[in-house]
């Protein structure tokens, strides 16, 4: 409760008695009890309205999942990493190829000589492939 505990709340209520005097002293307290139920109340009627312009899916939505205090970015970035990963196994579904649009076909013909790469040379078979002590 804004950070005060017991005994600072007890100091409070004497310097407000003090203060304010025995007699204002309970207007005070009605005015304060009004301006917390009007808060409530706009409260309640902010949470509806959201409640009814964004229909069913607000009560979907995983609330703890958004609270900054959940934040871990050694989660997230495992997360991430992971998600990458499932995409990366995911099968492929069986069934008809899909349709590749003529105008991607069409450009991927267009397309112009790229750069000249020197080609390695291949090996013969039974030749050991080349291994660089100082590279592991």
């Amino acid at each position: 409760m804004l950070g005060i505990n017991g005994l600072e709340l007890v100091v409070l209520a004497i310097i407000a008695v003090v203060v304010l005097g025995p007699e204002r002293l309970p207007e005070y307290a009605a005015q304060l009890a009004r301006l917390v139920k009007s808060l409530r109340r706009m409260a309640t009627g902010a949470r509806d309205q959201l409640r009814e312009e964004v229909g069913p899916e607000l009560d979907e939505v995983d609330w703890r999942k958004l609270d900054p205090r959940q934040y871990d970015p050694r989660r997230i970035i495992k997360e991430a990493l992971l998600d990458d990963i499932e995409d990366v196994f995911k099968p492929v579904s069986s069934g008809a190829p899909t349709a590749v649009p003529a105008a991607a076909t069409a450009a991927a013909l267009q397309v112009g000589p790229g750069p000249s790469v020197p080609l390695r040379p291949t090996l013969a078979p039974g030749e050991p492939a080349p291994y660089d002590l100082e590279a592991t």
